[in-house]
């Protein structure tokens, strides 16, 4: 780029450098972010499609949320970029709901795209959309109902509605049952719940089916030794996270041995450490040990001796668990360790899980942590069924936290569409034609649900308008039975906060996109100088 000064050329940027303005600009972005937003559109709802992901080792996802098809995309545009941070953000907050917010988002740009054409300034679009968001949080806030975390039933329905197209419906009353039972047994007094104290395990072999929720912890570790006892009763646990082995010195120390009774020495006080350690942890009464780091080969047999059973390298975030799960404190000084520093299971056994020993902590009195037992027939499934299980989780912990919920199906969205038209009048001016903008974009999930399901996006369009019209606030779409319904009877419901969370995020990342009106791209640095100007978006 540069500048005439005197008849003088004056270059700013860097050779190579790209700079496009104005509406091209604006253009440019809208095509990418939609382009991404068109990407996962097909996978919304229940008869949503799936994805298959090759990545440059040839490693093979098939999914069909969201946010896993976006995280695998190799997205270049910045533009695009921002997307994927919608469905990241979604995914953080709420769990569930990443393709509905970007599709939104790129419905909300295409919208802003017609309204750029009719020379509506991107500032009076970007207030629009600012306005309506607001609004169309306060309608969400007067149709939403309540939910107690006491109603298992309903919770079951949202992690049910959670699930519904992830390839878990075959046992999605399995997998909601177990996610509702784990969220309760996590929840804290206050009602905040914390889905990382659900660790999830999946193994494969089995099916889907024979997926089970232990009271207490799963660890993916086997005892240290073959002749300890592989199953203890009333366990007493202890949780270590230092070594069971003779510290190395920090600085550099030579010890010099000269005679072989000096050596004998040497082993025989290594040998007294390690024993008083074992002593140490034996003393306590505790009959199960969880070591964080190393146990040496010769604690190993102490232990044995004792008939102690143990486990070493175990994760940190799993001796965190662990504590919760069994009341433990986790003991730095090996030689301190109380009785009171120890945490109660009823049963801690090691069994075989396909082809792998895996120690299982249960019958805990009352576990703060839990773990569920994920099983399918083949890698994919496992893998799609555990992302359909933190989705339920996410929801669930969600409801239970707000106590609130609004129906699927496309009828919230219908209702805020409905209601934002109404709005848009009162406020007259350029930004009416925002807003209504707003409102036309709330309907691409309906719309997209239509076509998933084989149906008329414009005969279903229409008869849901009718009917939320009428003041039927429920109404949706049944993808099943292709007939428009009460939604709430059939029990397809979510939390309120996937939608408010979803209407933000993509407000905002649509407003952004369109307040940018110029785009200077800095050239690629190659050998020796600026490169070309830089890729599009490549999938």
């Amino acid at each position: 780029m540069a500048g005439q000064l005197a008849g003088q050329p004056v270059l700013i940027l860097r050779e190579g450098s790209q700079r496009t303005r104005g509406r091209e600009a604006q253009s440019m972005n809208i095509m990418a972010a939609r382009a991404v937003a068109e990407a996962v559109r097909t996978t919304l709802g229940p008869k949503g499609m799936d994805k298959m992901l090759v990545d440059s080792l040839g490693d093979v996802v098939i999914t069909n949320d969201g946010a896993t098809i976006l995280k695998e995309m190799d997205i270049e545009h910045p533009a695009a970029k921002m997307m994927v941070e919608v469905a990241k953000t979604q995914d953080d907050e709420v769990g569930d709901g990443t393709t509905t917010a970007v599709i939104l988002a790129g419905e909300l740009l295409k919208k802003a795209e017609s309204l750029l054409d009719q020379d509506i300034h991107p500032t009076v679009i970007a207030s629009g959309y600012r306005h309506a968001s607001a609004k169309a949080k306060e309608i969400l806030g007067e149709i939403h109902s309540k939910v107690a975390a006491e109603d298992e039933e309903l919770l079951k329905k949202i992690a049910t509605t959670a699930m519904i197209g992830k390839g878990a419906e075959v046992t999605g009353d399995k997998l909601a049952e177990l996610s509702v039972k784990a969220v309760k047994a996590v929840a804290q007094e206050d009602g905040s719940v914390d889905v990382d104290d659900v660790k999830v395990e999946k193994k494969v072999g089995g099916s889907v089916g024979d997926s089970e929720l232990v009271e207490g912890m799963i660890i993916d570790k086997e005892r240290v030794r073959s002749d300890m006892p592989k199953k203890v009763e009333n366990a007493k646990i202890a949780l270590i996270d230092s070594a069971l082995e003779i510290e190395k010195t920090e600085v550099d120390a030579k010890i010099e041995i000269t005679s072989p009774e000096q050596m004998q020495a040497f082993l025989a006080e290594e040998e007294r450490m390690l024993k008083s350690m074992v002593d140490a942890i034996k003393g306590s009464g505790a009959n199960v040990v969880f070591c964080q780091k190393g146990i040496d080969d010769l604690a190993q047999h102490y232990l044995a001796k004792a008939g102690i059973l143990a486990a070493r390298r175990v994760k940190e975030s799993d001796m965190k668990k662990l504590a919760k799960a069994t009341g433990a404190k986790i003991v730095s000084n090996i030689q301190e360790v109380s009785k009171n520093d120890l945490g109660y299971a009823g049963l801690v056994e090691e069994r075989t899980i396909g082809e792998d020993e895996m120690t299982f902590v249960e019958k805990c009195k009352n576990p703060k942590a839990v773990s569920i037992m994920l099983r399918g027939g083949t890698e994919h499934v496992v893998d799609e069924v555990e992302r359909a299980m933190h989705d339920a989780l996410c929801v669930v912990g969600v409801a239970v936290e707000d106590g609130t919920f609004v129906v699927g199906g496309g009828a919230a969205e219908m209702e805020l569409a409905s209601g934002l038209r109404k709005y848009a009048v009162t406020v007259g001016g350029r930004e009416q034609l925002a807003i209504e903008a707003f409102a036309d974009a709330m309907e691409v999930v309906p719309r997209t649900l239509a076509e998933s399901a084989g149906l008329d996006p414009i005969d279903t369009l229409v008869e849901l308008r009718s009917e939320h019209e009428k003041g039927k606030k429920h109404t949706g779409l049944n993808v099943n039975t292709g007939k428009v319904t009460d939604m709430d009877k059939v029990g397809i419901i979510e939390p309120a906060r996937i939608k408010t969370q979803a209407i933000g995020s993509a407000a905002e990342a649509a407003t952004m996109i369109l307040r940018i009106d110029d785009v200077v791209a800095a050239g690629k640095l190659k050998e020796g100088g600026a490169g070309g100007p830089p890729e599009g978006m490549e999938y």
